[in-house]
């Protein structure tokens, strides 16, 4: 210590060079650094990139960064600040939802109007479970009960299926041909020793396709033959020796495939019906890729800083321009920021 200075703060003294200086205080967030936070979360740089662009330390930047990373943004506070004008015009739109997996620490749930490409929604949960949709359903339903959506898209898991169904039972609802057709390529192996795999794999390759009704006839003629020629193949069954289990179908997979390809029509295809409706959610695939990317670009991150770079990255996906980015700092800065 080294006395005080005429202000009356504390003065010290260093003991190696013998210079005097004065403790200062944490440094208070301000509006230019949740613009430095916008720029790492929307950006292409990482904490390298952004700290030659801003003449500040990766290690002052992540300083600064933590407020925002300890808060998780809520889409509630989100669609308040930016209603959803879309819903004015009383159009057609469809509803997707996907999850985009952690590894297997979590699942953040997304909710995108894919019509308008406009992300409505958004949750952390252990896993896709019925318990989980319905909460998110509680949260999403007031935003769009002015205008409930008119189609539906998902991967067809039955938790999502059974909670939408439930909330929106005059919704068109379309599966997403994108996992069929992933699903169908696992199942059917391409160098499978089998004609039956190999000409099964073809025919369920040509479900992106059907574009009208007369091809959807064909297909579905293709697919018949298909079982008409290979059903005893399908029965064949192998004998257990030495195991708990007398007996399994020997080809497990293909006959997977094939009750892949032939339930339920009616959700494979409502898009040959209802011509608003998509045949895949890759809107929501493609938000997934992005995600995939920005996290690849700041690897190292833990679980929970990677939920909350998702939450914000969607949040600011309805950002358009300077001066939504300061409303939305204008509304947070007392809540979580201020201090």
């Amino acid at each position: 210590r080294n006395g005080f200075t005429k202000k009356g703060k504390r003065r010290y003294l260093c003991l190696e060079c013998r210079s005097s200086f004065i403790r200062k205080k944490n440094r208070k967030v301000i509006f230019e650094d949740f613009i430095n936070f916008y720029s790492f979360i929307k950006g292409k740089q990482n904490k390298e990139g952004l700290s030659e662009k801003t003449h500040l330390s990766r290690t002052t930047l992540w300083r600064r960064f933590t407020p925002f990373f300890s808060y998780l943004i809520s889409p509630d506070k989100i669609n308040k600040l930016f209603p959803v004008v879309s819903f004015l015009c009383w159009k057609p739109w469809v509803l997707g939802l996907d999850g985009k997996w952690l590894r297997r620490l979590g699942v953040v749930m997304i909710y995108r109007d894919v019509t308008d490409r406009i992300n409505l929604y958004w949750s952390c949960h252990p896993s896709e479970s019925y318990e989980a949709i319905r909460k998110d359903l509680d949260g999403l339903y007031p935003v769009v009960e002015n205008n409930l959506p008119d189609g539906l898209i998902s991967d067809w898991k039955n938790s999502i299926v059974a909670s939408t169904e439930a909330y929106f039972p005059d919704a068109a609802y379309q599966r997403c041909l994108s996992h069929l057709k992933r699903q169908s390529s696992r199942l059917l192996p391409l160098r499978s020793p089998y004609a039956a795999t190999q000409e099964l794999r073809k025919i369920a390759l040509e479900i992106m396709h059907i574009y009208d009704p007369s091809d959807f006839y064909d297909w579905t003629v293709k697919l018949n033959v298909w079982i008409e020629k290979y059903s005893l193949f399908l029965k064949e069954k192998t004998i257990g020796v030495g195991t708990r289990k007398k007996w399994w179908y020997t080809h497990g997979n293909l006959r997977r495939a094939i009750r892949v390809l032939t339930q339920k029509h009616e959700y494979t295809f409502a898009y040959l019906k209802n011509p608003f409706l998509p045949k895949t959610n890759n809107s929501l695939e493609g938000t997934n890729s992005q995600i995939d990317t920005k996290l690849g670009i700041h690897r190292g991150m833990k679980f929970n800083q990677q939920v909350s770079f998702i939450f914000w990255l969607l949040a600011f996906s309805r950002i358009k321009d300077l001066s939504d980015l300061k409303k939305l700092w204008d509304s947070l800065k007392n809540e979580i920021f201020a201090g």
